[in-house]
């Protein structure tokens, strides 16, 4: 379960809203206007109790790191079920796998269609908060030989041995050779299904209202159907699902203790980038024609107001994967509140801490964290630690468990 349920009762969510109305595409358009009138997106509101989104001291811990698991193979996500039970995408197998007593076992998901292909296969995992009594889950993966990339909820039976379709709660997201089908999900306190989706390398999708590449959606995960507060959602067409768009290949989605939302998502050959999601918000990936990389990841010379990245890798690039933010807790010191997100080229777990503003505060990565090469995603198990996967192929990733002391 994502670290962000384990605070749900203390959690409001606190995005705001820059919506707009019209059938005309952001990119040749005046910025939407936010309820007040203005003509920008407003800032992400954020917790008015600090303790719940800041560290309890200034002591950085050291960090345990125990292999669950190493029969894993390309894993994408990872999710806490209880009593020490993992549940786990692998990408390329296109199997969901169960992980008990350090043991690897496969969950038949039947009828289903997974598209492999290049980047894209099976990835996001979603748990029901729920799970205990609706034996949901959701997953998000390539379809039908490339038709598409779907969300899809399935049922699990109770003693965890096949995974049975519940109903496919979106599809269309937009494929193309298998490239940017990042697609990440996540519950946020309020209930709300977020999904992070790809531009499948078409320079026309990140902009496009008419599209749901290289965006973040949200959706009620018991129906399907848009989320209410989202900026369009009396329109018709794909867009009553978009909260945010001008994403290049969304990697990660996570919940700040304050209920703000961030996204992780891969830069060309620069700029990897963590956002705070504003609803309504231009995050300013406009590739050329070609789908031309040159241009910037946030790109201000567009129309209207881009929304600048919290953080940036820089020049070049050192692919983010998924993260998670650590929990405000005694045994996590300093990188309590922090974000952690795993990283594929650098091979490394960067702990990313933002004030209450949303501003990077610090930067770091464990020397303990950079002896297990790419690392994919990062979640949070029930009571706090943090499960990480590696990526390196050949039948041999690990699932790793990190305990702070």
């Amino acid at each position: 379960m994502r670290a962000a349920m384990a605070l749900a009762s203390v959690v409001v969510l606190g995005l705001s809203t820059a919506a707009c109305a019209g059938d005309s595409d952001p990119a040749s358009t005046p910025p939407p206007l936010n309820p007040s009138g203005s003509a920008s997106p407003s800032a992400s509101a954020t917790s008015s109790t600090p303790a719940a989104v800041l560290p309890t001291s200034d002591r950085v811990p050291e960090l345990d790191v125990q292999v669950v698991n190493d029969e894993l193979d390309h894993p994408w996500d990872v999710a806490d079920i209880g009593a020490g039970r993992f549940l786990v995408t692998e990408r390329e197998r296109a199997v969901l796998s169960l992980v008990e007593d350090g043991e690897r076992r496969e969950i038949p998901l039947e009828d289903s269609d997974i598209w492999v292909s290049g980047e894209t296969g099976l990835m996001g995992l979603e748990v029901d908060p729920a799970f205990e009594q609706s034996r949901r889950i959701y997953t998000c993966q390539g379809w039908n030989d490339g038709e598409d990339v779907r969300v899809v909820s399935w049922t699990l039976d109770a003693g965890l041995t096949r995974a049975t379709p519940e109903r496919t709660l979106i599809d269309g997201l937009p494929t193309s050779s298998g490239r940017h089908g990042g697609c990440r999900l996540l519950i946020s306190a309020d209930g709300a299904l977020w999904v992070g989706t790809g531009d499948a390398a078409n320079e026309k999708n990140p902009r496009s209202l008419d599209s749901l590449g290289g965006k973040t959606l949200r959706l009620d995960p018991e129906t399907g159907e848009p989320w209410p507060g989202n900026p369009w959602a009396g329109d018709e067409g794909p867009r009553r699902y978009i909260t945010s768009f001008g994403h290049r290949n969304v990697q990660g989605l996570a919940e700040r203790a304050d209920g703000t939302v961030w996204s992780m998502e891969h830069g060309p050959d620069r700029d990897d980038e963590v956002n705070e999601i504003t609803l309504g918000g231009d995050y300013g990936w406009n590739p050329g024609a070609g789908y031309d990389e040159s241009v910037p990841m946030t790109d201000q010379d567009l129309p209207g107001e881009q929304i600048e990245a919290a953080w940036e890798s820089g020049n070049p690039t050192i692919a983010t994967g998924g993260g998670t933010f650590i929990p405000v807790q005694d045994r996590w010191g300093a990188f309590g509140g922090a974000l952690a997100v795993a990283v594929l080229k650098d091979q490394e777990l960067r702990i990313l801490a933002f004030d209450e503003s949303g501003k990077l505060t610090d930067d770091r990565s464990p020397e303990v964290m950079r002896d297990h090469g790419r690392l994919r995603t990062v979640s949070s198990t029930a009571d706090g630690d943090l499960l990480v996967t590696t990526d390196n192929g050949g039948g041999a990733d690990v699932l790793l468990r990190v305990t702070p002391r």
